[in-house]
């Protein structure tokens, strides 16, 4: 465990419709070490959007230990894990979840409110992301003004902004055309080579190869796991 960002052991997941019993992971063991980039892939129903949630704290596992970054998280109280969720992760979605009155400078600073952080060094703080997505110019923009992939952007800095230890992102281009997702996933390259760990879920190969390590689960069990060619898609 140790080194490992997320550990899981014989993680299972079922819901309960009356008296009936559907399991949706079966007993699901991994390590993530810190700075690795992971893919999880599935066909629908495979499990893997039940298993983002659990890493992301976002719902509790019916049986078996989770542990972020040395820490047991699988049985923490509701509370518990929104502290760990704000200082820990930093989540990217498909439908980018931007508030459309805001600026993208304002949208970015949103987690740091929770945080107490003073509104000069919020902006200072969020101003230094958008550079890093290559957006620092459309900082007093507000979503409607901006396209798929510099919201995508937008949404990618407000994930990074409290310096999380892991980055989620749930179908991050699930929304954009080809060349855009190649743009946000050459992004996603660069935050990786920046030290941080990130597991993406995706149902597309190609984005999938961006990842060094690909995951894929079927039926609530890892079916493979794999090493990816240091090989980025052609263009």
């Amino acid at each position: 465990m140790m080194n490992s960002i997320i550990h899981l052991e014989n993680i299972r997941k079922s819901y309960f419709l009356g008296k009936q019993e559907l399991q949706v992971l079966k007993g699901i063991s991994l390590s993530i070490k810190k700075n690795e980039f992971v893919a999880l892939m599935g066909p629908s129903g495979s499990g893997k959007s039940t298993l983002m949630n659990i890493l992301g704290c976002l719902d509790t596992p019916t049986g078996g230990d989770y542990y972020l970054n040395g820490q047991r998280v699988s049985e923490m109280q509701d509370n518990e894990l929104a502290d760990v969720r704000n200082r820990e992760i930093g989540f990217v979605f498909q439908q980018f979840n931007l508030l459309p009155r805001l600026s993208a400078l304002e949208n970015v600073a949103l987690p740091l409110i929770y945080s107490g952080i003073p509104k000069k060094q919020r902006m200072e703080m969020s101003m230094a992301v958008l550079e890093q997505v290559d957006l620092s110019d459309r900082s007093h923009h507000r979503p409607n003004e901006l396209s798929g992939g510099q919201c995508q952007r937008v949404a990618i800095a407000r994930a990074l902004v409290n310096n999380p230890s892991l980055l989620l992102a749930d179908e991050p281009t699930g929304n954009l055309d080809t060349k855009t997702s190649y743009e946000i996933m050459h992004i996603f390259d660069k935050i990786h080579e920046a030290g941080n760990t990130i597991v993406l879920v995706t149902h597309e190969e190609d984005i999938a190869q961006y990842a060094k390590r690909i995951i894929r689960l079927r039926d609530g069990v890892i079916e493979t796991d794999k090493r990816t060619l240091e090989i980025a898609p052609a263009e």
